[in-house]
């Protein structure tokens, strides 16, 4: 809720007109980020089909919530963070089953390898968007809307979102603590497998934020939008895939299993991905107006303090 009261939504148009942004998202979530899940399965679990299968589900859920804290936390751009993951919640609803379809039944015939039938409801995928997007977002967009006609925008921008703001790490922090005591029990009961699991997931989040990153820096983005679509991409939707994994294959299945051991690999492998971001930055995007406050280049003049405020995201 946090990052999404602070969007500014009169900026949404403007940011999907944009062709590039939106032509290098759309590439990486809804073929690059499933293609490159589907191939580290095979490759690190070629003999564990249930954990396979999951890790494969697992790469076509797109991150619909968590993405917002870490672009957040890294600078990136709020409001283009807010479009791209507006547009995965649609393409999640209409391409989850299609893509699902595709990866676990045809392109395993065509490469001639084992096929998983699955059935995926509608019902859980729009359920999973309403509760983790739709809710918090009707909830941002009414507060900044409803705060600037009552109180003005000063006020809104000056005195509310600081005291909302402290909200999203705290959210992060009760997350973090609850996740790891609820699920512990997986890593001690399994850990071969959790293990197994852990490998390829930890690969597929070091590539997709070098791919986004790459891939926006040579379409002329900056930094903040770069850095917004690096962790759209690089984020997974693990709610949608652990209840698509426990409705199809049981509570128990391997399937289950890697949705599970998901959260906890990407929350600190982004946790980490932020701080790598936030040092790259003025290597990769030297003298952007958009880096983080006290990252500029040495090269970059050091701006007086009366022109400060365009560093600012």
């Amino acid at each position: 809720y946090p990052p999404l009261a602070k969007v500014r939504y009169d900026t949404a148009g403007r940011i999907t007109a944009d062709r590039r942004l939106m032509a290098v998202s759309l590439t990486l979530n809804w073929i690059l980020g499933p293609a490159l899940m589907f191939a580290l399965a095979w490759l690190f679990l070629p003999d564990q089909p249930e954990l396979r299968t999951g890790l494969i589900i697992v790469g076509l859920a797109r991150c619909i919530a968590m993405v917002l804290i870490w672009s957040e936390l890294a600078c990136g751009d709020r409001e283009t963070t807010a479009v791209l993951v507006a547009v995965n919640s649609v393409f999640q609803v209409l391409m989850f089953g299609v893509l699902g379809w595709f990866y676990l039944q045809i392109l395993p015939s065509w490469l001639g390898l084992s096929t998983t039938s699955a059935e995926f409801s509608f019902l859980a995928i729009a359920g999973s968007v309403l509760v983790f997007l739709g809710i918090p977002l009707v909830a941002g967009a009414a507060s900044r809307l409803l705060g600037e006609r009552l109180r003005g925008h000063r006020w809104y921008e000056e005195v509310f979102l600081p005291r909302v703001s402290p909200l999203a790490l705290i959210g992060l922090l009760y997350t973090i603590v609850i996740l790891f005591t609820l699920q512990g029990h997986q890593v001690t009961d399994d850990p071969w497998s959790v293990a197994r699991v852990a490998l390829p997931l930890v690969v597929y989040f070091a590539v997709m934020p070098a791919l986004a990153l790459t891939l926006s820096r040579a379409v002329g983005l900056g930094y903040a939008r770069s850095t917004s679509v690096a962790f759209t991409a690089a984020g997974n939707n693990f709610e949608l895939a652990i209840a698509v994994a426990v409705g199809t294959f049981g509570a128990d299945s391997g399937q289950a299993l890697a949705g599970t051991v998901g959260p906890l690999i990407e929350v600190p492998v982004l946790v980490g991905l932020v701080y790598v971001i936030r040092r790259l930055g003025p290597l990769l995007f030297p003298g952007d107006s958009t880096l983080p406050p006290g990252t500029a280049s040495s090269s970059d003049p050091v701006p007086s303090p009366t022109n400060t405020e365009h560093t600012i995201p």
